[in-house]
Formats: C-alpha cells, sequence, structure tokens
C-alpha cells in the first residue's frame, strides 16, 4: 500500500471518533506499530484535529469533512479559478493542497460542469507574488502561533532595515503580497511588502493577545 493509501486509511478509520491503538491501526493495515507512529506524526503536523500519544491510542477530536454539496455552474467555476490562483501563486504548500483539493472535486463532480471551468481563463503570477512565495509558508505558521519574527526588510528606496514584529495577517492585493503586523520598534501597527523581506529570523516566543495591538484592533484601525 502507497503511504498516500495509508494515511488515508488512517483518516477514514478515524473519523467514527474512537480511540484507537497504534497496534490495532498497524494489524488492520499490516504494517508495523512503527510506521503507524511516523504516519500520525505526519497527520497531526498537517493539522488533522487528533490527540493521543505512543500507548495510549488516537482519537479524532473534530470532524474533517464538509456534508454533501451540490454547486452550480459557476460555483464550480468560481472554486477551480481560485485554486488556479492559488497554484500559480507558487507558493510551495498552497501548491501543493491546491493541487490534491482539484483532484477530489473532480473525483465528485459530474464530468459535464468541468470543461466550462476551464474556458476563458489563464492565470499569471506577477513577480511581486513570485518574489513572495518562498516566505509565504513560514508567516502563516508565525501567524498561526503567534511567534515573535524579526524581518530584514528593504523599502522602495533599498534602504534595509531589521523589524522584531507580531505577524497578523497576510493580506493579497492581487499582485502584491503584504504582511500586516505590529512593530515592535515603532509601536504602531505597520504593513511590509513580502516581496521585499530579505530575510526572516523567527525567536521562538510567543506575544500575547492584547487589544490593544491585536488583529482586531489592526482591522478597526483600517476601517476607521
Amino acid at each position: 500500500m502507497r503511504r498516500t493509501d495509508r494515511l488515508f486509511e488512517i483518516i477514514q478509520t478515524l473519523r467514527d471518533g474512537r480511540l484507537y491503538t497504534a497496534r490495532a491501526m498497524a494489524e488492520q493495515l499490516e504494517v508495523s506499530v512503527r510506521t503507524i507512529w511516523r504516519d500520525m506524526a505526519t497527520l497531526i503536523a498537517s493539522g488533522l484535529p487528533v490527540e493521543g500519544e505512543r500507548g495510549v491510542g488516537y482519537i479524532l477530536r473534530e470532524p474533517i469533512t464538509l456534508p454533501p454539496l451540490t454547486l452550480t455552474p459557476d460555483e464550480v467555476l468560481a472554486l477551480t479559478l481560485g485554486l488556479a490562483l492559488v497554484s500559480a501563486g507558487a507558493d510551495p504548500s498552497l501548491t501543493s493542497a491546491a493541487a490534491s483539493l482539484r483532484a477530489k472535486i473532480e473525483a465528485v463532480i459530474p464530468a459535464r460542469l468541468l470543461p466550462g471551468a476551464e474556458d476563458g481563463h489563464w492565470v499569471y503570477p506577477g513577480t511581486e507574488a513570485l518574489a513572495a512565495a518562498h516566505h509565504l509558508p513560514t508567516l502563516r505558521r508565525a501567524i498561526r502561533l503567534r511567534e515573535r519574527l524579526i524581518l530584514t526588510y528593504r523599502d522602495a528606496d533599498g534602504q534595509t532595515s531589521t523589524r522584531p514584529v507580531r505577524p497578523l495577517i497576510l493580506e493579497f492585493w492581487g499582485r502584491v503580497w503584504t504582511l500586516a503586523t505590529w512593530c515592535e520598534t515603532r509601536t504602531a501597527f505597520r504593513s511590509f511588502r513580502v516581496d521585499r523581506i530579505d530575510g526572516i529570523t523567527g525567536t521562538g516566543d510567543t506575544f500575547p493577545d492584547e487589544a490593544a495591538c491585536n488583529l482586531a484592533a489592526y482591522r478597526a484601525s483600517v476601517s476607521a
């Protein structure tokens, strides 16, 4: 069995919400317990809402599937065009996820809806988006974990500075990605073009969700 197929079977097993030991899953899939441990570590690292550990067992705490959906041709077009935009953005993790999601969609959507989704659209990523792409997985992770970062940033005049920041949200403007932050040097909200970030250093330190400088406060400041 291919590893991707085995991971799928593990997810299917866990979907009933019961506790399963690694040994029970190993016997079911005819692999070693160590293989199951490695597979579970991979699934947990990818964001699967699983709780458990070696010697105890694993349980899925949240549903991971959507209810059945009926999509209109325009909804299929919107979905496939969105996936094309993501794929063309050159973010390696999202490009892979978009390809996987597209395969799942094509497996369940009637074939009569798919040809129209390809007609009349071609996506060209801009140079700015391509330059930003390799930073995006690191920034998304830092936002999710609320990790302080130190950015090495080059402004429009080519001057470089170092900024300790609290990353809040990534924003895409059709051509340019920006990172909205709380800049600890300026003690104010600042946005940085991701394609002008020359380096990112993770500090390993997390920041609190403080009302004066969190995402809600940033959104309030830009909508005022």
